[in-house]
Order: structure tokens, then sequence, then C-alpha cells
């Protein structure tokens, strides 16, 4: 009999949905968690890992790459690209990759796709027609709200990234991200995080910031001049009129980031 997958990224809605991919199963079919190891996460990860795994009852698996050490920076140092019409390099080899090289093409994968995400849901679908999902949480119409909720219920402490304001327990610096509050947070929170992307950019001649282009040359005249002049910055205003803007050029004010998890009160009003 065929397995079941769940993916597990020591996220919020990852763990919640293999809670409910284990109760739902009940024992009939063979079902093995599985975590994918990357050196970029914050530290705390692993704590949390730990935490869900005695939640769950049974083991996380845990693997990782080995031809870049489960490290973005390798990735980029090593392919010369960060993220563009392809998406994020980092996604594909040290996840992706990973995942392909080790499931069997009869499993079912459950991952932390929740009502909201349909959209991406269909992408995976449509990108690997056979590939057998179970959206455990779209299916049960299940918020990132109710996730966090279920989490908190289960007295596990949130991952620090969720703590700290960050929608995702992503890699700290995360190169699918474009927002420029993202960004300005990132520079705010993890300062050496920041520096070594925007000297990434530099090096491989990329931007991965977007803003409203007409407004960006309007309030910072003399960042746009600078881009202007670097001989690394291609200029590029698409038909929206977003601007990309590489991290070296970012003022500090540009964006906002809002919280998309508020801890309950009551259970984290000490660190918050």
């Amino acid at each position: 009999m065929s397995r079941i997958v769940c993916w597990f990224s020591c996220g919020a809605a990852s763990a919640y949905a293999t809670k409910l991919a284990i109760e739902a199963n009940a024992g009939e079919r063979e079902l093995v968690v599985v975590s994918i190891f990357l050196e970029d996460e914050h530290p705390d990860s692993d704590r949390f890992l730990e935490d869900c795994e005695k939640w769950f009852g049974q083991e996380i698996i845990q693997i990782a790459d080995e031809k870049y050490g489960a490290s973005v920076d390798k990735v980029i140092a090593s392919t010369k690209y960060m993220s563009g019409a392809r998406g994020a390099r980092c996604t594909k080899e040290l996840k992706k990759q990973v995942r392909l090289d080790w499931q069997r093409d009869d499993d079912t994968h459950v991952f932390g796709m929740h009502i909201g995400e349909e959209k991406r849901v269909n992408q995976l679908i449509d990108g690997e027609p056979d590939l057998d999902v179970w959206p455990i949480l779209v299916e049960e119409g299940i918020d990132k709200q109710r996730c966090f909720d279920a989490v908190e219920k289960a007295g596990i402490e949130m991952p620090e990234m969720y703590k700290l304001g960050y929608h995702n327990n992503n890699c700290i610096g995360c190169l699918k991200a474009q927002s420029a509050g993202y960004w300005n947070k990132i520079r705010q929170d993890f300062p050496k995080v920041f520096e070594t992307r925007a000297e990434q950019e530099r090096l491989v001649s990329v931007a991965m910031c977007r803003v409203q282009a007409q407004k960006f040359i309007n309030e910072y005249e003399d960042n746009f001049r600078a881009m202007l002049d670097d001989p690394h910055c291609q200029i590029k205003i698409n038909a929206k009129g977003a601007l990309m803007v590489p991290l070296r050029y970012l003022p500090p004010d540009v964006g906002k980031h809002d919280p998309a998890y508020v801890p309950n009160c009551g259970f984290f009003c000490e660190t918050t």
C-alpha cells in the first residue's frame, strides 16, 4: 500500500496539516512525516520540530541537500542566480529537488497549504500532474489563523520568526520575498543577513525588491540616480509601474510589514 507523506516545514500550517492527516488516517496506511533541513532557517525551528514530534506522537524524518550543504549562500555562489522569472534557485535545489529524489511515485503528499492558497495547490498540481496531493487544510476550510490557534492550543510555542512578526517561518532573508517592508525588517532584525543579500545581489547583477517606480523616483531621487550610475544595476519598470530596486539602494523607511500572526493574550504576553 502506498504511503502518506506529510511535508513538515517548521511552520504552523504544515504542523496542523500533519496533525489532521495523522488523525484522519488513524493508522490505516503507512504515514511518514518528513522535514527538509535548511541551514538558513532560524535555529528555533529545531525546537519547534521537537515539540511537534511530541504532538504528532511520531518521529519527523529529516533529510537535506548534500550538493550545497543545505545552504542558500552556497547555491548563490555556485549558480550565480538568486531569484527571477524562474523563481528562487535555492527553492529548486534545496527543497524541490530533495523532495523529488526522496519521494516514491505512489506517495500521497500532504503540504501546509490552507484556505486562501488554492492557487498554490493548483500550481503544484499543474506543475506535477502525476503528484497525488491531499490538500487537507483546503478540504477542511482551514485558514492560517486556525493553524496558529491549533498549535497554541496544543501548548506549543510558535517559532521565533512568527513572534518577530514574519508571515512564514522561511529562511532568514528569503529570496522569494519582494516586499520593501519585509527587507527593511530583515535589515532591522538580521543586519548581517541583509548586508550579505545586498552584496550577493551586486555580484550577480539582480534586484529582488519591488517598489512603485514613480513614487520611488520622486521621493528618493538620489537613490535612483545612484542606480542609474551603477554598472551592476539594470533599470527595469514593468507594465504595472513597478521598479526592482537592489537592497543596497533601498531606503530604510520604505514599505511596511504587518505581522500575520498575533499571539493570543495570556500565552505569549511575556514575549511580545
